[in-house]
């Protein structure tokens, strides 16, 4: 256990916490105490967001927290709300700790848990959203869409409080991220920056996108109406979708044309080649 220089830093034992029983916990701890190694000057920081957090969840909660707090409303308000929402749906914690490993996994410039944890806005609009969501429905809008102002301020993104996400969901960069209300995004699912999930402006009620399992949404793409996306499907860069996408399929250009079926049997890619082939793809349909 690593021991504070700063006295107004007081360390939390590890036989304090559960993260022997919590894999993730235990390594982003340890991320942390090696950080804290190499860079003192960040202390408060590591200490503030994991080393002094009882669990992942509390730290998860303390860490978007602080970065949504203002004037009008203070940090402890925004934990409290975290907290009734975890109490409520212990799912949400579960959330948390797939969208970090899908973070992790996915994006080549991540080599640590610490990194997206306690840095890449992607991850920390979409725990907002989370806890965002948890108050539209349960009578707390208006404590809702202030944060979510709070969070498009502040992370780039706009995401409806009513939007409903599943678990896995990696935002690469976020910036420019708008998500509307009735919009569905599943497990496993990559939105890359500028993506946009709207509405036509010709629709009411059910007008957003229906995105399933394992999708992945290349940068600056807008899809658009109530269609749906099928499982695996892949989107390319700068492609205005108009039109529902069947499973495994692959569209580009504008409007977005299918380009090909893989195989469902298809050996899974890495982010960098499946990245490599949209941006192919994107620029072979629009030129």
């Amino acid at each position: 256990m690593i021991r504070s220089t700063h006295n107004y830093l007081a360390v939390v034992p590890r036989a304090e916490t559960d993260e022997l029983d919590d894999p993730i916990w235990q390594r982003l701890r340890r991320e942390a105490e090696e950080a804290y190694d190499k860079a003192p000057a960040l202390a408060t920081l590591f200490f503030d967001s994991i080393i002094n957090q009882p669990s992942f969840e509390a730290a998860v909660c303390h860490r978007v927290s602080s970065r949504l707090k203002n004037d009008v409303v203070a940090l402890p308000l925004i934990v409290q709300a975290f907290h009734r929402a975890l109490s409520s749906d212990p799912a949400i914690g579960c959330a948390f700790k797939a969208d970090l490993a899908a973070v992790q996994e996915r994006d080549p410039a991540c080599d640590r848990f610490i990194e997206p944890f306690l840095y890449f806005k992607g991850f920390h609009a979409i725990q907002s959203q989370r806890v965002t969501h948890w108050l539209w429905n349960n009578g707390e809008r208006d404590f809702a869409l202030y944060l979510q102002s709070r969070a498009s301020e502040v992370f780039q993104t706009d995401i409806h409080p009513a939007a409903r996400f599943g678990q896995g969901i990696f935002l690469d960069h976020a910036t420019g991220l708008v998500v509307g209300e009735t919009a569905v995004v599943e497990d496993d699912v990559s939105l890359l920056q500028d993506v946009t999930l709207g509405g036509t402006g010709k629709e009411a009620g059910d007008r957003h996108p229906k995105v399933r399992r394992g999708v992945m949404i290349g940068a600056g793409a807008k899809v658009l109406g109530n269609i749906e996306i099928g499982e695996n499907a892949r989107i390319a860069a700068g492609s205005v979708v108009l039109r529902s996408v069947p499973a495994n399929g692959l569209v580009a250009g504008v409007p977005a044309k299918l380009v090909r079926i893989a195989s469902p049997g298809a050996p899974a890619r890495g982010m960098e080649e499946v990245l490599a082939s949209l941006a192919y793809d994107a620029f072979d349909w629009t030129i």
